[in-house]
């Protein structure tokens, strides 16, 4: 069993996103918490991938057509830490 963190502006940002795009985050919860990133990978309508650049180190997947959950995973305490849901603008924020 995986544990899920978001961070603390994560809700203000669901808030702004689509109906659709907030069913299906909860949808992304139900499965990293049963599966972690792994069963991520399997459903292929999620598109988890690795990013680069400054967000290196991070996963991507998309909730809808322009949303996007951002994430780390830490494997070894089953930990998974959402930074933040974009309208994909991987610009990181401070």
């Amino acid at each position: 069993m995986w544990s899920i963190f978001e961070h603390r502006r994560l809700d203000k940002q669901l808030a702004k996103a689509p109906l659709d795009v907030q069913k299906r985050y909860e949808k992304w919860k139900d499965i990293v918490e049963i599966s972690g990133p792994d069963g991520l990978r399997l459903i292929r309508g999620f598109r988890d991938e690795a990013l680069r650049g400054d967000w290196n180190g991070y996963r991507s997947s998309r909730l809808g057509q322009q949303h996007r959950a951002i994430y780390k995973a830490y494997g070894d305490r089953l930990e998974v830490i959402v930074v933040e849901v974009t309208p994909h603008d991987y610009r990181r924020r401070s």
